[in-house]
């Protein structure tokens, strides 16, 4: 969950280099609901999957558990990657790694399914969220589905310290603009390993 409205490379390196994975608000041991959306894709074994904002979340264990044998996982910190890469061990080479800014990153290909749980909801500045649009667009192949999770409209104002964008489904259509169409909306409550809740929305597009 890592971009230039999240507090920069030096905050979330910090937030890593304190904490375990399983000590983060976001932690989730299984993330169900983004496998759910994920296998509603319809997206192939072989097909290439993008999760950005990944650092150590556990998705792509699950997903390699699953079959997927393209993987790509993005974070601006290198700590939140570097605690993937141990938890995963050998599997690790596996998997592509990537530290970057989602905001400036050139994706160096096209993706079939573009996720993301962490990331936008911390874009609070307009032109940043124009420079992550920019980047989904070139990322994601016509016809490709873009999974993005945001704090819900009544979810919590903050996360980790810094502001957030809390969005309901149409809200977030309106973010990415016409180029990339709502097909289904799914409103959660994440618990913590502390057991606060946290309202979310998840919702699936595809790309015009």
């Amino acid at each position: 969950m890592n971009t230039p409205d999240a507090g920069g490379r030096p905050h979330w390196d910090d937030v890593y280099a304190r904490k375990d994975e399983a000590e983060v608000s976001w932690f989730e041991e299984v993330p169900e609901l983004s496998l759910e959306l994920i296998a509603a894709t319809g997206a192939r074994p072989d097909g290439r999957i993008v999760d950005i904002g990944g650092g150590a979340s556990r998705l792509v264990d699950c997903l390699l558990d699953h079959g997927f044998t393209d993987l790509t996982v993005l974070d601006l910190s290198p700590k939140a990657l570097a605690q993937a890469r141990s938890r995963l061990g050998g599997r690790a080479d596996r998997v592509t790694w990537i530290a970057a800014d989602v905001t400036s990153w050139t994706p160096p290909m096209q993706y079939e399914v573009w996720h993301d749980r962490a990331a936008f909801h911390f874009l609070t500045d307009a032109d940043d969220r124009c420079r992550y649009v920019k980047t989904l667009e070139a990322a994601l192949s016509p016809g490709g589905h873009a999974i993005i999770a945001t704090f819900a409209l009544d979810g919590p104002e903050k996360c980790s310290g810094l502001p957030v964008a809390r969005y309901d489904p149409e809200g977030l259509a309106e973010a990415l603009g016409p180029g990339f169409r709502l097909v289904e909306a799914r409103r959660h409550v994440h618990e913590t390993p502390w057991g606060s809740t946290q309202s979310f929305q998840s919702s699936r597009f595809v790309r015009s």
